[in-house]
Order: structure tokens, then sequence, then C-alpha cells
């Protein structure tokens, strides 16, 4: 049986304004915090988790609170997230919402074959709004976002490189994906190279953008630090360690993060990839019903709970 990712498990992206944050997250994209800690390698650092009604695995959003300037574009970088809802209508509704919200959007046109809608949230982070027919919401009671227009999850995700050769090579050969098509959006842009995980669909595409003549990104506000798949739990873990090590790239081996366990590594280009498992989940220390709603730290950092609160802003 060939081992396959289930597609994307997560995003992790960088803020330089927490509060700010954390409004246009849950009031205007109407996502539910579903999990308020920190950085557990820089605890000075708030990690906050956005997802649907339940925190499920493919749907969140993460950001790490960094005191850094503003990204600057280019290769070696995931450079735009996709978020899905579930139709055509939906797209005209978020058209609508953006606008209300002063926050600039495309136009709804067809990209990759597919209707989408492109944004940037205030620090620039990019976003490409897909239908997803096949999924449904899982929507969060107290969002402002009416329960139909919620958003599904995460997917596909698109990272630029100057190069494809080694990178194909390690999605194909080593992570199980599958190079299904190529596009460019119009004779004169980069050609984009999509390659599918698990149970294929948006939310388990990863779109590969070659273009050579960019710089190379230097990472800061409005970038993305890192993209991460889902692997079901910890003995699917061990075996991606056991298949990545044999293959030759360094890698952190087994991370324990409490709410999933990871295995991370670089791809050829440089950009940081992680694979996480989809158990326990962000319940593990809350309850369904209030995540989100006071400062959760994993059992390891607990016995330093008080000096980590103190170097903590406050987030309203």
């Amino acid at each position: 049986m060939t081992l396959e990712l289930g597609g994307i498990h997560h995003l992790t992206a960088v803020t330089a304004q927490a509060s700010k944050n954390l409004a246009f997250y849950t009031k205007t994209l109407g996502m539910r915090l579903i999990k308020k800690t920190v950085n557990q390698d820089d605890t000075t650092a708030y990690h906050l988790f956005y997802g649907d009604g339940v925190a499920s695995p493919g749907a969140d959003l993460t950001f790490f609170d960094f005191n850094t300037g503003r990204e600057q574009r280019g290769n070696h970088t995931v450079s735009r997230t996709g978020l899905r809802v579930d139709s055509e209508e939906s797209l005209k509704w978020w058209k609508e919402h953006l606008q209300t919200h002063n926050v600039g959007s495309s136009a709804i046109k067809e990209r990759n074959g597919q209707l989408s809608l492109d944004f940037e949230d205030f620090e620039g982070q990019r976003f490409r709004m897909v239908i997803d027919a096949a999924n449904t919401v899982v929507p969060w009671a107290k969002s402002p976002v009416p329960a139909e227009r919620q958003i599904i999850g995460l997917g596909p995700i698109s990272m630029a490189v100057p190069r494809l050769d080694r990178t194909e090579a390690v999605l194909t050969q080593v992570m199980n994906m599958r190079k299904v098509r190529s596009y460019a959006m119009t004779s004169h842009t980069a050609e984009t190279h999509v390659f599918e995980m698990g149970p294929g669909g948006p939310g388990a595409e990863l779109h590969v953008v070659v273009d050579p003549t960019l710089p190379p990104a230097r990472p800061g506000a409005g970038g993305v630090h890192h993209v991460a798949f889902r692997t079901p739990d910890q003995d699917s873990l061990r075996l991606w360690i056991e298949r990545v090590t044999r293959a030759g790239i360094r890698s952190s081996g087994e991370v324990e993060r409490f709410y999933f366990t990871s295995l991370y590594f670089r791809e050829p280009n440089g950009i940081l990839f992680e694979i996480a498992t989809d158990v326990p989940g962000f319940a593990a220390d809350e309850p369904m019903e209030t995540l989100g709603e006071s400062l959760a730290l994993p059992p390891f950092l607990e016995s330093r709970r008080a000096s980590i609160e103190a170097n903590l802003k406050p987030l309203v």
C-alpha cells in the first residue's frame, strides 16, 4: 500500500500585529480562533490558530507574531494560500463583503480553469478564494459570517521557485504526490505545475510556480513560515520519517507539538515543509465549546505559565 498524504494540514504565516490579525481573521474573515498559544520555540511570540467550527485538520490557518518588517516577495517561499468556499454565489458574497470592510480584491474570474477571487490582508498576506463544491462548511456559530458562506478550509497552496526539477523529484518520488497538470494565467506569466495528494481536489493540491527571474524572498510579516501536510497518526508519521531519511533529506525527526506530532524538512528550493498528524487535535486540553478563549500551553510549558504570560502583550 502506497504511503499517501491526506492533503493540506495547516499553513503557518507571519504577522507583526497580533491584535489586528486577530480582528481581521475572526471579524472580517469570520474564522474561529481555535487555539491561542505561543510559539513553542520562542515563547515570547503568540501562535494563533484560526479554523472552522470544530477545528478540523485542513482548515487551520495559523500565525506567528514576530517583531519584523514586511516580507520582500520572491522565490523560495509559499506565495499564495487558497481558501475554499462552496459556490459561485459564495464568491460573489465575499467580493461584496470584502469591499464593505475596505479590503481590496480582484475580479471574480477564471484562473486555472476555476472561478476564484484574489485578495490580501492588511500586511499583504496573499489569498485566493476558490470553489470546493465537494465539501461542506463546518460553521462556527459565533461567526459574523453567515454559516453557509464561511470558509471550508485551506487549499490549494502555491509556492514560488526558480527551478522545478529537484523539487518535483522530492514531491513525486519522496512525498508520493502526483503531477496532474500545468497552466499559465496568461502567455506572459510563469508556468505553474500542479501536484495532488491523496484524495485530490483543491484541499489536497500544491501549485508550484516556476519563475527564475524573481529575486529570493526575504521573510517577514505578510509572508509564510511553512506549510504542513496531513498524515493520520504517529504510526504513519514514523513511516514518513523513515522515507525522508532514506532519501537523504535532513529533517527534524519526530517533534511533539502536543496538538499534533510533526516532521519538518526543507524541499530543494528551501521551503519549509511539515508533515503533521490529524490527532489528537485542538480539543486535547480545552473543551470544544471554549477553544481559543484563554491562553493554552502544552504540558511541557505549563510550569512556565507565569513568566510566559508576563512576556506576552495583550491581544485586545
